[in-house]
This record gives structure tokens, C-alpha cells and sequence, in this order.
């Protein structure tokens, strides 16, 4: 029996049973996170008008065709992770989905994390806003250990000629 191909959303269905046909045409996403889902591997498969048709109609316009096909062409995606979804089911009208797509690109690996807004018109779901999550400074727990101050290990030396010595 032939294998047949995983989709490249994570979710761990046949391509031909998820994503495939929503991209294809051959039927709407009827969730938001479903539309992400294809919007994602409509990327990998580097699958353009797909990209363009499920923008919101009146975002269209500022639609970069020629930096989408780049991005898509240009990068070994790695995987999509759903971080978090709100609304956006088969009975709401708006929906967000949170998401972090990684990937490689001029041999650096990558993540794009987004929060993106989906807008239900006329029965399907578009793409009609996104906002890319800003990361987190890192908060320091514990004082800063200056390189005279007495080591904390107790050894009675400077934290410099102690635990702090460079390697």
C-alpha cells in the first residue's frame, strides 16, 4: 500500500485529506485556524493565488506578490505550531489564531510568531489582519553578581577569581 504524503500543517493527516482540497478549492475551511493551517502549507507548496485569494478583499491590494513568492520559495519550512485560538469556529464570525511557523532562510534558522485576525464573509474565512508578537525582554530573578562582589558559592573569594572565571 502506498504511503500517502503528511500535510505540512502538523496535523497529522494526508495532505489529500486536509489542507489539499481547502487549497485546491474543492471545498472552504470551516474554521480560522483551518484557513491558517492551509495558508501555512500553501506556502511550503509554494502555492501563491491560494495566498493572495484567502486575504481579506480589502487587503488585497497591499498584498507583495513578489515578496510572498520569494518567502515561499526561498525558505525549508520546518513545521507550524498552534499557539492559540480564539473564536474562529464553524459558527463565529471572526476568529485569531496565534501562530509560530519556523523555517530556514540564508541558513539561518527562523520563527515567524503571529497573531493573526480572521474575518468570516459570505461563508468563507479570510485572512484580514496579523500582528507579529513582540518577544518578552528577559527579566533577571536574582540581583546581578558583579565580578568583585564575594562569590555566592561561599567560598570567600571574588566572584571573578571564583565561580565567575572565564572558562
Amino acid at each position: 500500500m502506498e504511503q500517502q504524503e503528511l500535510c505540512p500543517c502538523g496535523s497529522e493527516r494526508p495532505y489529500a485529506e486536509c489542507c489539499g482540497p481547502v487549497i485546491a478549492g474543492e471545498r472552504p475551511a470551516r474554521t480560522a485556524e483551518e484557513l491558517m493551517r492551509a495558508r501555512y502549507t500553501a506556502h511550503v507548496k509554494v502555492a501563491l493565488p491560494f495566498i493572495k485569494e484567502t486575504l481579506h478583499p480589502d487587503k488585497r491590494a497591499e498584498h507583495d506578490d513578489a515578496g510572498t513568492r520569494d518567502w515561499a520559495r526561498n525558505s525549508e519550512w520546518h513545521g507550524l505550531q498552534i499557539v492559540k485560538t480564539e473564536g474562529g469556529g464553524p459558527d463565529d464570525a471572526e476568529g485569531k489564531v496565534e501562530f509560530i511557523a519556523s523555517f530556514t532562510r540564508d541558513g539561518g534558522l527562523r520563527q515567524h510568531h503571529e497573531v493573526a485576525s480572521f474575518t468570516r464573509v459570505d461563508g468563507a474565512w479570510f485572512l484580514s489582519d496579523s500582528e507579529m508578537v513582540k518577544l518578552k525582554p528577559i527579566v533577571r530573578e536574582t540581583p546581578k553578581i558583579g565580578r568583585n562582589d564575594p562569590c555566592p558559592c561561599g567560598s570567600g573569594l571574588k566572584y571573578k577569581k571564583c565561580c565567575g572565571k572565564a572558562a
